[in-house]
């Protein structure tokens, strides 16, 4: 998914992608799917799951098409895999807070679904309560507001998931934000406006665009928009890309807007080795399945910032991404569509809903709208806290395979690194540390 909004996702309808970790069989397939029976007794339930979730809580699930088994987490296992339940059993959970997130708007057709319909046949499987949904069309004019690509699906599922108390905005942007990048810096920035306006408390975005193909002006005009949310206190994350070292639309080694901005919290992908039993964290590593690979890097738009000093080997640009969530679809959290059909969530526009929804919590525990939460990330992971508020991961590249030829990326190492960034949270730990800085 060069541009990761959900269009591009589409394009591989009714066909499976085998070979590496990555592939979707579409709504056209997989209306007439029903899904696997799961095959692990279930042993313990998460906290934060009502009854009918707990019959889910310690089983892996089988998602995907008919003939292939890839072995889902439920969200009870990911809520405990990141940390995430022992708030939630706690009471933060995202109450009071809205995540906005940017998605294309769609007509009907074949290959969408409707996402009220998809977030109640998610919630009825995992016994999560009811989401508040809320729609805006000021930007698309969108006449068939509840139409949803599977990139809405993911999104809204996992924010749902993890903060289950949050306010979901969609906010629909023209299905012209994804041929240019004029078009995706109007779509960016309107959408920037849109979510201040509405008094969100975090903006998560899961589209990603090439910094190569951008004029400085246009980076310029989305920095602005930043800086913006930033004065008001609303965090920005965003998908470093899902292409390795050369991050959207091929060579060269390049980062993608809007992560590279050093306003954003930018999130790359990992693989998560969790018991599906009872959702425990064994390990991660850098994602990388040949062509679908974690991105990250150097920007050549934007100079280090200062909460990147002093960190060994980043040079004088700004280095991409900040942290990281698990992409493979592999070792997925199983999204819902309407009828009940699962498939796996991937990319690293899966891992950015799930650091939307941490901030979301975050935001919650403090009282308060965080803003700009890099410079604290940064302290927290320098400090002797690292290891217990991150899944520091350090194995895996990002050297990506291409037609041309292997691009070469970065390794994954000790503390931040231009693969994982300073790895995956431990919700735990990391939200009470966030709210209680000083920003």
């Amino acid at each position: 998914m060069y541009k990761n909004w959900n269009a591009s996702r589409l394009l591989n309808a009714g066909r499976a992608l085998m070979g590496g970790s990555r592939w979707w069989a579409w709504l056209a397939v997989t209306a007439a799917a029903g899904t696997t029976a799961a095959y692990l007794t279930a042993l313990a339930a998460p906290a934060g799951l009502t009854q009918a979730g707990l019959d889910m809580a310690g089983q892996p699930l089988s998602c995907g098409p008919p003939g292939y088994i890839i072995q889902c987490y439920t969200p009870g296992q990911y809520r405990v895999a990141y940390g995430v339940a022992p708030l939630l059993s706690g009471g933060i959970d995202g109450s009071g807070e809205t995540v906005v997130m940017p998605e294309l708007a769609n007509a009907p057709g074949p290959d969408f679904t409707d996402i009220r319909r998809d977030l109640a046949a998610f919630d009825r499987k995992f016994g999560l309560p009811a989401p508040k949904l809320k729609v805006t069309t000021t930007l698309a004019g969108a006449s068939a507001p509840y139409v949803a690509g599977t990139e809405e699906v993911e999104d809204t599922e996992i924010v749902h998931a993890i903060a289950p108390g949050a306010t979901l905005d969609v906010v629909l942007v023209p299905d012209s934000a994804i041929t240019s990048a004029a078009n995706f810096t109007a779509a960016v920035t309107g959408l920037v406006r849109a979510a201040i306006a509405q008094g969100a408390a975090v903006i998560s975005i899961s589209g990603s665009e090439g910094e190569r193909f951008f004029t400085r002006a246009e980076g310029a005009r989305i920095h602005a928009a930043l800086q913006q949310a930033a004065d008001r206190h609303v965090t920005v994350v965003a998908s470093s890309g899902d292409t390795g070292a050369i991050s959207d639309k091929g060579p060269p080694r390049q980062v993608s807007l809007p992560a590279s901005d050093p306003l954003v919290l930018g999130v790359g992908g990992t693989v998560l080795n969790a018991s599906y039993q009872t959702g425990a964290y064994h390990g991660e590593m850098a994602w990388n399945a040949d062509t679908d690979v974690s991105a990250g890097g150097y920007s050549f738009l934007f100079g280090r910032p200062s909460y990147q000093d002093g960190i060994p080997g980043i040079g004088a640009m700004r280095g991409v991404p900040d942290v990281a969530a698990n992409a493979d679809s592999t070792t997925a959290m199983a999204l819902t569509f309407t009828g009940g059909v699962l498939l796996p969530a991937q990319g690293t526009s899966a891992a950015t809903p799930l650091w939307a929804a941490v901030i979301a919590l975050a935001d919650q525990k403090a009282g308060r709208h965080l803003g700009f939460v890099n410079p604290a990330i940064y302290r927290i992971a320098r400090s002797s806290a690292y290891h217990g508020a991150f899944h520091d991961v350090v194995t895996g590249d990002n050297s990506v395979m291409w037609p041309t030829g292997v691009v070469l990326g970065y390794e994954a190492g000790p503390g931040w690194d231009p693969v994982t960034g300073w790895g995956s949270p431990d919700a735990q730990v990391l939200v009470p540390l966030l709210a209680h800085q000083g920003i």
